[in-house]
């Protein structure tokens, strides 16, 4: 498959360094749409991988790469809206950019709101090379995927969220590597032979398309541990360096267009940020594997080298530094030999004309909640469109990917529902019609570990209950934080975590309501501990009540007996079956009954 050392042994352990970037907004800013990008110290040098937490790209050539992040910034004259999409110039472009279609269907979706980093799939967009001591090379796709499942946040969540804690995933992954239950990804590899590479109804070197399981399924090859969190911030995290020029042998490149530009803009960038040539000797960015060249000077330089040679060949210095044997004689790196026939010219190759058949394969693989986000991120985001002919022009493309999914949204806007255009549909059609993997929904993982659970306490409350709770839920992996009013203890010996305006129910995937008449008055009367549980039914949590606790939910005019409220006397019975709800993460069944709830 590859020749390269750290992909051989499962057993070997190689160290990485992962960063989770905004993809478009300024630090702080709430910015969902995640790059993802994993730094290799191999025994052969660096191998940065880096992508996204979506598997395609809003272009298809790098050389337009300038002209989407002038549009998706921040309009220039008023530097508004930041880390958002929900402006003139962002949609002006995507709506004259038809291969952008699948991209913006991707993040008008819940894939675009990732509950937390450690619960987001990775993709590493572009098409690379496997090559093995052969040197026979094959087309590689690079996936990770969470091994506790995907999930995402609702709307109005994340929204909430932004303005409770704009750091919620940094504080989330920084606090949950703490605890010891450190994330986890495997890593996922798409090969395609090279005899196999025009087999298919799309090119595989268009980075606005997938490669549909169904096709290709994904084999996982290694997993992907975060075990510790930054000494420095800035020194680690602010100063890494990803290149996707940084690679190993057994690792090459193709001739995916949006690849290539990035193999130049990269280092160019890094070279400007990080002031000079140098920044591969930062600590951070430098290998674990012996490195020697012929560099010498520039700002920053840190390595102090002897002798008189900086060039290859020399006689001056013994012939040191020069070039690594030849892979074909054990040495390093040897570019892949690769023939290339015919005219170079600007043109796409008429297999990157269809931009529509993979977003409608996108569409068609949601579930119906899915579909209902994505017709409301459009809504959303087109309402705030001043224009009204790049509203129209948009409206014409969701009908070229879906005319209900056109018709659907024209109705939120008040705008009249396009047809499909007729050229369109002769562009191309996919052979799969229906993926579940591209489906969060589709894929749950059962179960809570790592989950977070609110249990509402007050004064007067059930010590004994509480503590069950919190027993029935580490067993499960799960972590259950004391909410209360104040911080004054809400049972003897029971120190509360956080307070309920201090904490708010976002910022958990489950709500308990503890026994204890006292405490259940205390909380019936405050309309900020009715609105927690509000809150929390409303994003389709699982709720539960503790005898006397059930008066809290009855006070917020919740239904007891409604779908993922749990609620009873007995507190193991209960928990057996808040436990279960909570499993599946979200209760789409009540989804409907929720919109109502004016929380």
């Amino acid at each position: 498959m590859t020749k390269a050392a750290f992909l051989q042994d499962p057993s070997k352990e190689t160290p990485v360094y992962v960063r989770f970037s905004t993809v478009q907004g300024s630090r702080g800013s709430a910015d969902t749409v995640r790059g993802f990008a994993v730094k290799f110290y191999t025994e052969e040098g660096n191998f940065d991988m880096v992508g996204n937490n979506m598997p395609v790209f809003f272009i298809q050539d790098a050389i337009k790469f300038p002209d989407f992040v002038h549009a998706v910034k921040p309009e220039p004259h008023n530097e508004i809206p930041q880390g958002a999409s929900a402006h003139d110039t962002f949609w002006d472009f995507v709506s004259l950019v038809p291969e952008s279609a699948h991209m913006v269907l991707w993040t008008m979706s819940d894939r675009a709101i990732p509950k937390s980093l450690r619960t987001m799939e990775g993709f590493g967009i572009r098409t690379f090379r496997f090559v093995n001591a052969e040197g026979k090379g094959r087309f590689v796709k690079f996936h990770w995927r969470p091994t506790i499942g995907s999930a995402s946040l609702l709307w109005d969540e994340a929204q909430k969220l932004a303005g409770k804690d704009a750091d919620f995933h940094r504080r989330d992954l920084w606090e949950s590597i703490d605890n010891g239950d450190y994330p986890e990804w495997e890593l996922g590899v798409q090969i395609v032979e090279e005899e196999d590479e025009h087999n298919f109804d799309f090119d595989l070197l268009d980075p606005t398309k997938i490669i549909p399981e169904e096709l290709v399924p994904l084999k996982m090859i290694g997993k992907l541990t975060l075990n510790r969190n930054p000494d420095n911030f800035f020194a680690e995290t602010e100063q890494v360096a990803f290149c996707p020029r940084h690679i190993v042998p057994g690792l090459d490149f193709t001739n995916d267009p949006l690849l290539q530009g990035r193999l130049f803009s990269y280092t160019d960038t890094q070279i400007s940020r990080l002031g000079g040539p140098n920044f591969h000797e930062i600590p951070i960015n430098r290998p674990l594997a012996p490195l020697h060249n012929g560099q010498r000077d520039a700002m920053h330089r840190q390595t102090i080298d002897k002798g008189q040679a900086s060039y290859e060949p020399n006689s001056i210095d013994g012939g040191w530094p020069k070039e690594t044997a030849p892979a074909a004689a054990g040495g390093g790196f040897e570019t892949y030999t690769e023939r290339v026939e015919g005219s170079k010219i600007r043109v796409r190759s008429p297999s990157f004309q269809d931009h529509y058949s993979q977003a409608t394969l996108f569409w068609n693989s949601m579930t119906e909640p899915e579909q209902d986000h994505i017709v409301g991120g459009y809504s959303f985001e087109l309402s705030k469109v001043e224009r009204k002919n790049i509203r129209e022009r948009q409206l014409g493309i969701l009908a070229n990917i879906d005319e209900t999914l056109a018709a659907r949204v024209a109705e939120n806007i008040g705008m009249p529902a396009p047809k499909k255009n007729a050229d369109a549909a002769e562009l191309g059609k996919s052979s799969v019609t229906e993926s579940p993997a591209l489906s969060i929904v589709a894929k749950t993982v059962p179960g809570i570990k790592t989950r977070k659970v609110a249990i509402l306490a007050a004064k007067g409350a059930d010590a004994a209950t509480i503590k069950a709770i919190k027993d029935a839920l580490a067993a499960e992996g799960a972590h259950a934080k004391v909410i209360s009013p104040t911080l004054a203890e809400p049972a003897p010996g029971i120190e509360p975590d956080a307070t309920i305006l201090g904490m708010p129910s976002i910022m958990f995937d489950g709500v308990i309501v503890a026994g204890g008449a006292a405490s259940a008055k205390l909380l019936s009367e405050s309309g900020d501990a009715r609105h927690f549980v509000l809150e929390a039914y409303k994003h389709l949590k699982a709720l539960g009540a503790i005898g006397d606790g059930e008066d809290v939910l009855a006070a917020a005019h919740l239904p007891s007996g409604d779908d993922g409220v749990c609620v009873g006397s007995d507190v193991d019975k209960v928990m057996k079956s808040f436990i279960e709800t909570m499993s599946q993460h979200r209760v789409w069944s009540r989804a409907q009954k929720a919109e109502s709830v004016p929380a």
